[in-house]
């Protein structure tokens, strides 16, 4: 991997407060990994969970689920980016505005990009849809008892799953416990998954930051 750029200044990051990141979505997606917006380190490089505490690259590398480490802090090359779609991911947002902590979202926001997400994935027609965090999808698509796991519904008939947010900032979970709900959901979606499918034991919980 070449060495690339990993730090920006918090004036540089607020440069990019409410712009937005496009999807990454190849034409065959098997799972489709939904976020709740773009952090502004996301829209500084236009890449997804790119945050340098984001746990979202290596739980899917402890998983099993991707073949080869990535590191998104200063945007993923197009090796990188290829390498997701060859293996039938893609990543989205439920609110497509870059903020600086995702509490910044209202919740009529959300809702608005529940709807247009409901939309996106009827031309999409991933095979398991995986939204990370539980609040904000019980707030987004009005189903305040939703529980993690899989739900019982469809979404624009794919499989619905709720996974844990991989932010640093959700101290609740670990590179470890994040990697075997991910490789959960790759299963479900028809991904071959490599490597050891449970927790090791051992806690990772990533760097945290004020900025996803």
């Amino acid at each position: 991997m070449s060495q690339r750029r990993r730090h920006f200044s918090r004036e540089q990051l607020e440069s990019f407060r409410n712009t937005t990141v496009p999807d990454l979505v190849g034409p065959d997606p098997r799972l489709l990994f939904v976020g709740i917006n773009p952090g502004l380190w996301t829209a500084a490089t236009g890449t997804h969970f790119a945050h340098p505490g984001n746990r979202f690259y290596p739980a899917l590398l402890r998983g099993g689920v991707i073949r080869r480490p990535i590191d998104p802090a200063s945007g993923m090359d197009d090796d990188e980016r290829q390498h997701l779609l060859d293996l039938g991911i893609g990543i989205t947002n439920i609110a497509p505005r870059a903020t600086g902590r995702a509490s910044e979202l209202t919740r009529d926001e959300l809702r608005v990009g529940a709807r247009d997400l409901v939309r996106r994935i009827a031309g999409w027609r991933p095979r398991v849809v995986a939204i990370a965090g539980i609040t904000a999808y019980r707030v987004a698509f009005d189903k305040p008892r939703a529980q993690s796991g899989r739900q019982p519904e469809t979404l624009s008939g794919a499989e619905l799953w709720i996974v844990p947010n991989p932010s640093g900032l959700n101290a609740h979970e670990t590179v470890t416990s994040l990697a075997a709900a991910y490789r959960r959901v790759a299963r479900a979606a028809g991904i071959t998954v490599t490597g050891d499918a449970e927790p090791d034991g051992h806690s990772d919980h990533g760097r945290r930051g004020g900025f996803r």
